[in-house]
């Protein structure tokens, strides 16, 4: 595994983007569509690098939120209805965003009597909690785009990305030209991308001319109107390339820890799929950077490993919340879906020249020495050491937390399957050492961030986990009162206002374990 020091802000982001596509169920590179949009209609419109950068990033993460209290939406919409029948809708006229809403609610294959219940149960509640969702998708968006290393200027910019031109979205409720004007273009090149999607590009040209003066912009939306063809990506180009190529001004660059801090985010972004998985991806990174020091690694593979480990699980996005929050046993179907995440973290790495030198070592983590893993089923012959280290952190990790069908493993459980399963041949004996020495490594007691206390951590550690107050403190046998008085605290000491920003902070500074974890995060060095 070859390991750069240096790579653009732009394929991390281009990778991160991929990944909002899976996570929303549109076609790959519907968001790299739209940055190219963005960027070249910020052009013909004239303005200035600053906003077509803000334009350019803003429509490749216009759904870096979407991951944000994703199992709570899969209980209310069936996969896929918010889709078809919301996401059109989002400039268009307040019948046509109700229609869409209600349209998401019902079972698609129910019959006409039952869908009525189904919008008429839910539908109430879909409304109470649409303004605490959008506002923890923002407050997340940005804190996200912060760590991706995107300058003030930029992730700033992401609590506004659902602001209408007629003042009726978004939290804010900006109308007009006090919306930045990189925004009200990132509006009119989303919306194109999502009703070429939907109908074709005459089809999308009409829709945003229809539009114009109410959810968009009228001169940008007509300026789109009037040059489609010059501004839509002919489809014969590679909009990967395209999108690097045509990123305004001088190129953003991620060095040294600002990589791993991005890596970090994009594994935190993943981690939000489900209250179960908040702060895996971390935690198998850390022991996996502990366990390659026991194996002799040089520090370049203990970098490049531990990188790989932080985004190890990005495919999972592609896989509907309610399975991975489902209690009971999962169907053929479901089975299959999990068993492609791994394919799916391949492919979205694999564009980018740096991300594809982790590609491999991140997307074998549930190979087997023996072949019995998946995605491709190959054997110790082919896995590096790498690989095969990866995959025992994450299976010792996995073990050891707690998911919807079973309780987590204690430690000297996990210890226990491990060795069986090295002794069956199926986990490199080296790795199964290594990791289980790293994880009997007591914790030095340290200082929490934000001037948090030990009981809190443990509050904030159980809210990332989509805990409710009477459940927290029942866990930490306190009262409800107690415990709510605790989350007031931690909110305004963390500088958040939602659960899902409290389990980005908690993922973002090793605080998201279930108990004591074995490995204290180390500080970084920017």
């Amino acid at each position: 595994m070859v390991v750069q020091d240096g790579v653009r802000t732009a394929e991390v982001v281009g990778s991160l983007s991929l990944a909002t596509d899976l996570a929303m169920g549109l076609p790959l590179e519907h968001g790299l569509e739209s940055a190219v949009i963005a960027t070249r209609l910020a052009r013909s419109l004239g303005v200035e690098d600053e906003a077509a950068s803000q334009a350019y990033y803003g429509s490749l993460l216009y759904y870096i939120g979407c991951t944000v209290d994703a199992e709570i939406s899969a209980e209310l919409f069936p996969w896929g209805t918010l889709l078809e029948n919301f996401n059109p809708a989002i400039y268009g006229s307040p019948g046509e965003v109700m229609r869409g809403i209600v349209r998401s609610i019902p079972d698609p294959e129910s019959g006409p009597l039952t869908r009525a219940l189904q919008v008429a149960r839910t539908l109430p509640r879909a409304m109470r909690g649409h303004p605490a969702h959008m506002a923890a998708m923002c407050e997340v968006a940005q804190m996200l785009g912060e760590r991706l290393g995107l300058p003030a200027s930029i992730h700033g910019l992401f609590g506004q990305l659902t602001e209408r031109w007629d003042g009726k979205g978004g939290l804010i409720g900006l109308r007009g030209d006090a919306i930045p004007v990189a925004l009200r273009i990132v509006a009119v090149a989303r919306d194109v991308s999502m009703q070429r999607w939907a109908g074709g590009q005459q089809y999308a040209v009409e829709v945003v001319r229809t539009r114009a003066g109410a959810g968009h912009d009228p001169h940008v939306a007509d300026q789109f109107c009037a040059h489609a063809d010059e501004l839509v990506p002919d489809g014969e180009e590679s909009l990967w390339d395209v999108v690097l190529s045509c990123e305004p001004g001088d190129p953003l660059m991620l060095i040294g820890s600002a990589i791993d801090e991005a890596l970090a985010a994009m594994g935190d972004f993943a981690d939000l799929a489900a209250p179960c998985l908040t702060g895996h991806s971390d935690g198998v990174a850390r022991l996996t950077q502990e366990a390659a020091k026991r194996m002799g690694f040089d520090a370049a593979a203990q970098r490049g490993v531990t990188r790989a480990a932080r985004v190890h699980d990005l495919g999972r996005v592609a896989v509907s919340p309610a399975v991975w929050q489902k209690p009971g046993p999962l169907t053929t179907d479901e089975r299959e879906q999990i068993r492609l995440h791994a394919y799916h973290t391949e492919r979205l790495l694999a564009p980018s020249s740096f991300l594809s030198g982790l590609a491999k070592t991140a997307s074998e983590h549930h190979e087997r020495c023996d072949g019995t893993g998946y995605h491709r089923g190959v054997g110790a012959t082919e896995l590096s050491a790498e690989a095969r280290l990866v995959a025992v952190a994450d299976a010792y990790h996995t073990m050891t937390e707690p998911r919807p069908h079973r309780p987590g493993r204690t430690p000297a459980e996990a210890a226990e399957q491990l060795g069986e399963e090295s002794r069956a041949g199926r986990l490199d004996a080296e790795a199964v050492k290594a990791v289980l020495d790293a994880a009997g490594q007591a914790a030095p007691r340290r200082v929490h961030p934000a001037g948090l206390t030990d009981r809190e951590v443990e509050v904030l550690g159980l809210l990332a986990h989509g805990f409710q107050i009477k459940q927290i403190g029942r866990r930490l046998g306190i009262s409800t009162k107690t415990a709510s008085r605790h989350v007031q605290n931690i909110y305004p000491k963390i500088g958040v206002s939602t659960r899902a920003a409290a389990a980005v902070f908690a993922m973002q500074h090793g605080l998201a374990g279930w108990g004591e974890r074995p490995i204290a995060r180390e500080p970084s060095d920017s």
